[in-house]
């Protein structure tokens, strides 16, 4: 693992006990230091040394849960207010609060904790220790700050029958629920693991959530990944000795084989008491809660992966809710993702990616990504990576391959005028499908990658959905959907959802899926294909048959795609991770143009997918009849999935339809449908003609921006070769990094 040093575990032990040998390996092979540090730490106790902290507001539960804990251990438990804060200033808190008041207490208290020193303890905090940030940084040097994060109703309806003398800072104008909001941002700054505690959740299991979430932060060996075409019984004792983690598939994007990178154990798996305590959360909240049980802290920190998801979703996006959920008409509601800067769900994965990226590559190493986009990914990808900071910049580059011809007038503008200092787009004289097959045929050229490493110091690395850090973020909106549904009222927790998809490469699709396998209560999986409906005939067949076909170009272009690389981390999972099926399969589409899938596995894929296909014609009639009932107008991608989403479903359920991209993306296809005899060729002109409709939702106020600075832009363009490919990179490597 490259950013050994960033695990905050690992630098209590430098600090420490780490031997002059030790510090030596570390600094000269991090990886080999790693895999020892991770084998010295299974070979203790769970606590060893260190102290388990407990930390959460008045009435999360933290003495009795700190007591269970402790006699499962057999170790001392201390609890702050009791044992320490009391017996220190020999009077009860409730009165030291009184005789000093507010601020004076908390720097009193703060000073407590800075004498206060423990070993293989279970401490509880009292609710305002995490306010007193050099007492935090005191206790926090021999312990794993545990987070139980109780919603914030819960908590106030358990202090209703308390004593209230001790919430500190409670006074008359500010209310209970104003001081339990903010000491949020407190919480999350200490802690290392967060365990979700619902209403009921008795403290035994409680306690026994914290002692495996203690477990998952002391061993990071059971969160290895694999790739989908990797055998487990043909492995060799060196392949399985070479364990790769998260910080290293984002590094690397796609495997060796040729496979994609998929987690070794699956999925983290939410109870449904867990998902109900993320009902009142934010979408920022929810975020941060899914990903940490995705991303393992020896990767990512806690208070690290906060930050940039904080960074990612704060002031980027146009509307607080992020992503939010609209009713349509009928049992049928919108989930809106389109109101990143650059107008697609892909500013989901793509305003975060960046960041997990920078953090997670080695700093002795430039790297130059590589994107293939069919549309929508490519001005996300270019606004991303320009948001780093400028040190990042100087190491990180990006190149954005787009078929010239293939993508709308706006799309095309868009990725002009996204490029900056360390990014660039390069059309090329060809399909969509060319471009991601060139780029995967680049990461497995050996000699290629070799020579940019040895001659410029640079490897090459993918942000495409084929990079298992993308789909992550598109888990998050999914599962936020459910639970928009469920804070709004329109069903209960438990009750079931279908979700329609407009598809192309299967990401968003495949990541609807992984929600669903995480505990939310999605029925159906409905993929809504255009003309380019290759993916609807395998759903209902079992064949993929490429034999014969021509890409169409269609009003919804970021679905024309008639290879969807990540139906292969799919067809891998329902195929009980046989990685040589895997192979066989991808290997006969590539040599042969076809695949066929065995029957068993075929009634797998029907249980969990159900598809259909959308002409043209219909997108269009579908975007003139929505807003002439209702004053909304869809983009072609999001009509497509409408016209699917009536003819498939069965309306016993809600059905929530991806709406994958702002309309005004597509200005000339949206003023045909609302039937505009004259429509000017400039892009600007469209959007502005667009905006004399008053309609919902307005013009996207990043695209218009973007158009007005776009003028008259340049950009490369290739010709549909390999070796054109290979040269452009090289020049661009040379021309950034020498």
């Amino acid at each position: 693992m490259f950013h050994i040093f960033q695990y905050q575990p690992l630098r209590l032990i430098t600090q420490t006990s780490l031997s002059s040998m030790c510090l030596k390996l570390m600094l000269s092979r991090p990886v080999a230091f790693a895999q020892m540090w991770k084998s010295w730490f299974s070979s203790h106790s769970l606590l060893g040394k260190k102290n388990i902290i407990l930390m959460g507001p008045p009435g999360a539960g933290k003495t009795t849960v700190g007591r269970i804990v402790g006699q499962k251990l057999d170790c001392p438990v201390i609890d702050i207010d009791d044992d320490v804060l009391e017996t220190t200033w020999n009077m009860s808190v409730s009165e030291k609060l009184q005789d000093v008041g507010y601020e004076e207490f908390l720097e009193e208290e703060g000073k407590a904790l800075l004498k206060f020193s423990a070993s293989g303890s279970v401490i509880s905090l009292s609710g305002s220790n995490p306010m007193h940030a050099a007492g935090m940084q005191h206790i926090k040097k021999n312990g794993i700050v545990v987070y139980l994060d109780v919603p914030t109703t819960v908590i106030m309806s358990r202090l209703k029958s308390k004593e209230m003398d001790r919430i500190v800072g409670l006074s008359p104008g500010i209310s209970l629920k104003d001081i339990l909001q903010f000491r949020k941002q407190f919480y999350k700054r200490w802690f290392d693991i967060r365990v979700l505690c619902g209403g009921d959740i008795a403290a035994e299991v409680v306690a026994e959530k914290v002692l495996g979430a203690v477990k998952r932060y002391q061993d990071s060996e059971l969160e290895t990944f694999i790739s989908t075409r990797s055998s487990r019984s043909g492995r060799s004792t060196e392949e399985d000795s070479h364990k790769l983690y998260f910080s290293d598939v984002v590094t690397q994007g796609l495997a060796l084989d040729g496979g994609l990178f998929v987690p070794e154990r699956g999925l983290p798996k939410f109870t449904a008491e867990e998902w109900q305590s993320l009902i009142e959360a934010t979408y920022v909240e929810r975020a941060q809660a899914i990903l940490e049980r995705c991303i393992h802290p020896a990767d990512i920190p806690a208070s690290k992966l906060a930050e940039i998801i904080e960074t990612a979703y704060g002031e980027n996006f146009s509307c607080s809710k992020i992503a939010p959920v609209r009713h349509l008409a009928g049992n049928q509601f919108l989930l809106e993702l389109f109101h990143g800067p650059t107008a697609s769900f892909k500013d989901f994965a793509l305003q975060l990616v960046p960041h997990l990226f920078a953090y997670c590559i080695p700093r002795s190493c430039n790297y130059l990504i590589l994107v293939a986009t069919s549309g929508d990914t490519g001005s996300a990808v270019l606004d991303g990576f320009s948001r780093l900071h400028d040190t990042d910049k100087q190491r990180i580059a990006l190149v954005n391959f787009f078929p010239e011809d293939g993508v709308s007038p706006i799309q095309k503008s868009q990725m002009i005028g996204c490029q900056k200092e360390n990014s660039w787009s390069v059309g090329v004289k060809s399909d969509f499908d060319f471009c991601q097959t060139a780029i995967k045929q680049i990461f497995t050229n050996s000699d290629f990658t070799g020579f940019l490493t040895v001659e410029y110091g640079t490897a090459l690395a993918a942000a495409n959905s084929i990079n298992w850090a993308r789909l992550l973020p598109q888990i998050v909106y999914h599962a936020s959907a459910y639970l928009d549904l469920v804070h709004q009222g329109i069903i209960s927790f438990g009750s079931p959802v279908d979700i329609c998809i407009p598809t192309g490469n299967f990401g968003n699709m495949l990541a609807a899926f992984y929600a669903k396998m995480m505990g939310i209560p999605i029925r159906k999986c409905i993929c809504a294909s255009n003309e380019n409906n290759v993916l609807t005939d395998f759903i209902r067949t079992g064949v993929y048959d490429l034999r014969g076909r021509k890409l169409i170009s269609t009003f919804s272009p970021a679905v024309d795609i008639l290879k969807s690389s990540n139906l292969e981390r799919y067809l891998h999972l329902i195929a009980n991770e046989d990685g040589q099926l895997v192979t066989q399969l991808f290997n006969q589409l590539e040599n042969q143009g076809h695949f066929q899938l065995w029957k068993d596995l075929l009634g797998k894929l029907q249980q969990d997918l159900v598809a259909g296909w959308c002409s043209d014609e219909d997108c269009l009639a579908a975007i003139h009849s929505v807003y002439s009932t209702t004053g909304y107008i869809l983009d072609t991608h999001t009509a497509v999935a409408k016209v699917v989403a009536d003819r498939l479903q069965d309306r016993t359920c809600p059905i929530i339809i991806s709406s994958t991209a702002h309309y005004s993306k597509f200005a000339p296809a949206i003023l045909r449908a609302l039937r505009i005899a004259e429509i000017n060729q400039n892009p600007l002109s469209q959007l502005h003609l667009l905006s004399s409709y008053s309609a919902l939702p307005p013009i996207h106020w990043g695209l218009l921006e973007t158009l007005k600075k776009t003028g008259n832009g340049d950009h490369q363009v290739c010709a549909a070769d390999m070796s054109a490919l290979m040269s452009h990179i090289e020049i661009l490597i040379q021309n950034h990094f020498m």
